[in-house]
């Protein structure tokens, strides 16, 4: 794919979140989650789920490791959650409003990748109908880093894949687990809070924004700072 991108303009590569940022999928996950240890007698509550997955990034099978599961035992959880997570995906999935737009009004203009922490096939699900994978240089799913966000290793992986300085580019992020990967690899981020913590606070995000017609518009601001362009993309 072939970008219209600004030979000295500051912003030239944006790495979108995909889970509550282009799809509403974190509450069917919360749900897959809380539905699969449910049946093995362990309750999660939201406020919960939040602190665990939402802001410190652990998986909330650790609830099942603190009670004492043996490897196999999490082994088989986590294969239940998953497999309820495909058929609740299976159902179909539709993008967040503005998501289309906002991806189709920023593409000219700069290199754009997908970096989501959902395993490749859920991944696929969301996206059979929306169409929005195609508008992307690269996607970078779960099988594609060892460390998980709040570490750095999904950032630092897209910056060194887009070619880009850390300083040419900006994070479209939605939790503060998101955030903190993105500051650790040197990047800004802005940030949707996303529907099941809307309340949180976000410190070090370069911007919050409430939805995103109003991101799409502050990275528009950005992008008009520099008039100058080239014809180019991302050297994957």
């Amino acid at each position: 794919m072939t970008v219209a991108k600004r030979e000295n303009a500051m912003l030239k590569g944006i790495f979108w979140d995909n889970d509550g940022i282009l799809v509403d999928t974190e509450p069917l996950y919360y749900r897959a989650m809380q539905e699969t240890l449910a049946e093995v007698g362990i309750p999660l509550p939201m406020d919960l789920y939040r602190r665990i997955t939402l802001e410190e990034g652990r998986s909330s099978l650790c609830l099942a490791q603190e009670a004492g599961f043996s490897d196999a035992d999490l082994s088989r959880l986590r294969d239940a959650k998953n497999a309820r997570y495909s058929r609740m995906l299976q159902a179909g999935i539709t993008p967040l409003a503005g998501a289309v737009e906002a991806v189709a009004a920023l593409r000219p203009y700069v290199g754009m990748a997908i970096v989501t922490s959902s395993l490749r096939d859920h991944f696929e699900l969301m996206h059979r109908h929306s169409g929005l994978p195609q508008q992307f240089d690269f996607i970078l799913t779960r099988e594609d880093f060892h460390n998980t966000k709040p570490h750095p290793e999904p950032y630092l992986k897209a910056l060194a894949r887009s070619g880009l300085r850390p300083e040419e580019c900006i994070v479209i992020e939605d939790t503060r687990r998101g955030l903190e990967a993105a500051r650790a690899a040197g990047l800004r981020c802005l940030v949707i809070p996303g529907g099941l913590a809307p309340d949180a606070a976000y410190p070090g995000a370069w911007k919050v924004a409430a939805n995103l017609d109003m991101a799409r518009r502050l990275l528009e601001g950005e992008l008009a700072a520099e008039t100058s362009f080239t014809e180019s993309s991302f050297p994957i």
